[in-house]
């Protein structure tokens, strides 16, 4: 018996590198195309953004700030496209700006997966009056500066290229303080860090963010001083989110599969060693 298991080892040793690159393939696409739900205790910063949301009474209006590009959209994407989803689902106004060049149709690609939602098409929700979607505005912390103090002369025209004047949600939305909430969803900078120490304070706001894994520990000081009223990092905070609204989606598989292929990694690191071990000194 010991020796058919020294043999097993000793293959295993052996083991073409290829075959385990098809394992971790196969750990990792698996879960991304059936659903395979693993389970998880959300964070509480993250719980802590939800009950900030679920707190809003209808029709408050809440300002989100998506400052990403594709390169952050298998962290954040799923995040902007349930707080969609959440927001409309509870009834609230939603204003969109963009500090980055790139996030304008991702946000119009997540309203529109929103709007096209069971729970949301019965609603009726209209452009430019329940929600909208400001644009891009190149200026970094200026941009913050100047929509603390008047949205509209920082914002004249929407994504689409309708003056703010005529937009009858905007006509509640002047300032950064008009609204009832502030979500930052960042993939770097400007974003969060910017957000905090440019406007949060100045202007009084009710901030909530969701950043990249890799911007979540210099964003947790703000949590934990109170400027960020909930935090959700990377691609466990999305689906920490997901799992919250109801509505496990992309982030919810990617942390299985995320999961499944570390798992993996242990089992041929524990393997490896107990085979190294017991076959050292043993003659091939």
């Amino acid at each position: 018996m010991k020796a058919l298991l020294l043999r097993a080892l000793g293959r295993f040793l052996a083991l073409d590198r290829r075959w385990i690159f098809l394992l971790m393939a196969l750990c990792i696409v698996t879960p991304l195309i059936l659903p395979i739900g693993l389970p998880f205790t959300p964070d509480p910063a993250v719980r802590n953004l939800h009950r900030a949301i679920e707190d809003l009474p209808e029709g408050s209006v809440v300002l989100v700030s998506c400052d990403y590009d594709p390169g952050s959209k298998p962290e954040l994407q799923p995040f902007t496209e349930a707080l969609f989803r959440h927001l409309f689902r509870r009834k609230l106004k939603v204003v969109v700006s963009c500090l980055w060049a790139g996030a304008p149709p991702l946000v119009n690609q997540a309203i529109a997966q929103a709007l096209e939602a069971e729970d949301i098409r019965p609603l009726g929700l209209k452009d430019k009056v329940d929600y909208v979607n400001l644009g891009y505005k190149d200026g970094r912390q200026l941009v913050m500066l100047g929509m603390g103090e008047n949205i509209h002369s920082t914002f004249p025209k929407s994504n689409d290229g309708t003056p703010v004047s005529q937009i009858p949600l905007m006509q509640r939305m002047r300032k950064l303080g008009d609204s009832q909430l502030f979500v930052n969803v960042s993939g770097g900078s400007p974003g969060t860090k910017e957000w905090v120490e440019t406007a949060q304070g100045r202007f009084g706001l009710r901030m909530v963010a969701a950043c990249t894994a890799v911007m979540a520990p210099d964003n947790i000081p703000y949590y934990e001083a109170g400027q960020l009223l909930g935090l959700a990092g990377g691609m466990k905070g999305s689906a920490d989110y997901e799992q919250l609204v109801g509505l496990p989606g992309s982030a919810t598989r990617g942390m299985a599969a995320q999961s499944f292929g570390h798992l993996l990694i242990i089992a041929f690191i524990a393997l490896g060693n107990v085979a190294f071990f017991m076959t050292r000194g043993r003659k091939r």
